[in-house]
């Protein structure tokens, strides 16, 4: 009697050197091509790279010690952000913006929070969904009011100030995250995200210490009003006080451009064209 083995082909199945299985592959994958993005999105902001300047696949990927598909793809989508402008061949290079395309942006971003505002007062379901944003805001009232920033302590450095403003953005960033969260919308989350991305339009992104001491008074006042209006349901009013909001950013830039900010220059300075 003859014994007949018979090998299936399954497709599934493929040899992996690594050992890693799918899933594993795939989520290196993705904290490979997060890590690149960002760190090219630094790099540009930072100024290492002028406007026009046209960025290389190999030499990124020997810089940053990774290889060219994930270098690649954080072009692609610095290139979809408006950072990096695409030329001939698929080729990248840093892009510019005059203060216009700034204003312009500020001015989309006080609208789509100003609809996340309303959005929330209409959609509030239950009062204690602002408890986390009344805490954030609490937060500011005594970071800006009792904080280093208006009282400095005896022996603050430069690099405390510094430190301090960093936090100061970081607790706002979160407030307004915490307003959208509450808009229940992910296409307002989508398109917020998509114009945070320009230089300067991020809540916070053009603070200067000591010039934006008045303006961080003024922002705390806004977010209780913001608050108020949201948990008393008017929606037409948070929208206006959020678009109006909004437009402290200008201040901000003014200030920076300016030249009010204290130690280094802020990060996107070098993309903004001279005289425009």
């Amino acid at each position: 009697m003859h014994r007949w083995i018979v090998t299936v082909y399954n497709p599934a199945i493929v040899y992996n050197p690594s050992g890693m299985s799918a899933r594993m592959q795939k989520e290196r994958s993705t904290s490979q091509f997060a890590h690149t993005l960002a760190s090219l999105r630094e790099m540009i902001l930072r100024g290492e790279f002028q406007p026009g300047e046209r960025l290389l696949t190999v030499p990124l990927a020997a810089r940053l010690g990774v290889s060219r598909t994930p270098i690649r793809l954080a072009l692609e989508r610095l290139a979809q952000e408006g950072i990096l402008e695409m030329g001939p061949g698929n080729s990248f290079a840093v892009g510019e913006f005059t203060v216009n395309d700034i204003w312009d942006a500020v001015e989309a971003r006080g609208a789509l929070e100003g609809a996340a505002a309303r959005l929330a007062a209409e959609r509030l379901e239950d009062i204690c969904e602002l408890d986390r944003l009344w805490r954030l805001s609490d937060q500011l009232d005594a970071f800006v009011l009792d904080g280093p920033l208006m009282r400095p302590v005896e022996g603050q450095t430069e690099e405390d100030k510094r430190n301090a403003v960093s936090r100061y953005a970081e607790l706002n960033q979160e407030l307004h995250a915490a307003v959208v969260d509450l808009a229940k919308s992910r296409m307002l989350r989508w398109s917020l995200d998509r114009v945070q991305t320009i230089p300067f339009v991020r809540p916070s992104s053009a603070i200067t210490f000591p010039s934006s001491q008045n303006i961080m008074t003024l922002a705390i006042e806004h977010h209780y009003s913001i608050l108020e209006a949201i948990g008393n349901r008017e929606g037409a009013r948070a929208e206006n006080l959020a678009r109006e909001h909004a437009r402290l950013s200008r201040r901000n830039l003014e200030l920076t451009l300016k030249g009010g900010a204290a130690g280094k220059p802020a990060r996107g300075l070098s993309l903004i064209r001279k005289g425009s």
